[in-house]
């Protein structure tokens, strides 16, 4: 009787040894799985990152081509862009900034008829352009010009040389010659030959490179 109380504990035992293992075993093959599952989520985080780094980056370059492409418009594209909104001769250039940030062209046409035309800073358009209603100062200005061969838009190319140039003008007082005035002074272009003097008008010190 008691040989076989012990062989039944034995026995007992040996089943619950048994499913222990066997719990064990179960958890041991589980356990990849689980890594393996861990592991995909973990993967796909990390495309997911990456795919959102590279759209980043595609947006910056996007930015950068596009800011590239937004040139700002210089004095003598202004010239340019006056002169195929009205065909004539540009006697002066300036940028104004107070309410719309432009450059205003005055063109003179062969007949003496002078306009205003308003160039875009930013992008080059044509805002406009409005007529001088005394067209004596238009007729005086190409008389001051005749025989010469450089004009405002060279001018403002030649000045550039000194800075971005802001402004051009004619001066006819005495003979005629043009004044360029840049960010870092103002300057005297010669209309015949295009050489640059410095103004002797202007007190600031200039940056001769």
């Amino acid at each position: 009787m008691k040989r076989n109380i012990v062989i039944a504990t034995v026995t007992a035992a040996a089943l619950v040894t048994g499913g222990t293992v066997a719990a064990y075993a179960s958890g041991d093959d589980s356990a990849p799985a689980q890594r393996d599952s861990n592991t995909r989520v973990a993967d796909d985080r990390d495309d997911d990152r990456d795919d959102s780094r590279d759209d980043s980056q595609d947006g910056t370059r996007d930015d950068d081509t596009a800011e590239a492409r937004t040139a700002e418009v210089t004095a003598a594209d202004a010239v340019t862009a006056a002169l195929k909104r009205t065909p004539g001769t540009a006697v002066s250039v300036d940028r104004e900034d107070d309410g719309e940030d432009a450059w205003e062209v005055d063109v003179v046409t062969s007949d003496g008829t002078e306009y205003t035309v308003r160039i875009a800073a930013g992008s080059g358009e044509v805002l406009g352009a409005d007529r001088d209603d005394d067209d004596s100062d238009g007729r005086d200005d190409l008389a001051a010009l005749k025989g010469t061969t450089v004009d405002a838009r060279e001018a403002a190319r030649a000045g550039a040389a000194k800075g971005t140039v802001t402004e051009v003008d004619l001066d006819d007082d005495g003979p005629a010659v043009w004044t360029v005035e840049t960010t870092k002074g103002e300057w005297k272009v010669d209309p015949r030959t295009a050489e640059l003097s410095r103004s002797q008008d202007d007190d600031r010190q200039a940056d001769d490179d």
